[in-house]
């Protein structure tokens, strides 16, 4: 894992559950051509399997417990272990 911005970059390949419960599979990181930001590309781990693309700062930012009083993960998405295999 690297560091970007203060931020950790997700592991590649890594499980991470977000805060509300479901499971996303990080297909790796991805630099935006004209700022060089960057964003983590990942995968739903249920329904339809959908594609998603967020900022890295995002991904790897807190929870606002202010907002989610009740939650009791630290992290928007938190590391769950490391997919076998991706299909």
């Amino acid at each position: 894992m690297a560091s970007e911005k203060g931020y950790t970059k997700p592991v590649t390949g890594g499980v991470y559950r977000h805060f509300k419960g479901n499971e996303y599979l990080v297909i790796g990181t991805a630099k935006h051509s004209e700022t060089n930001d960057l964003y983590v590309v990942y995968r739903a781990l249920y329904g339809d399997r959908s594609l998603y693309v967020r900022p890295l700062d995002m991904f790897m930012s807190p929870v606002d417990h202010s907002k989610y009083p009740s939650v009791t993960q630290e992290l928007r998405f938190e590391f769950v272990g490391v997919k076998d295999c991706v299909d």
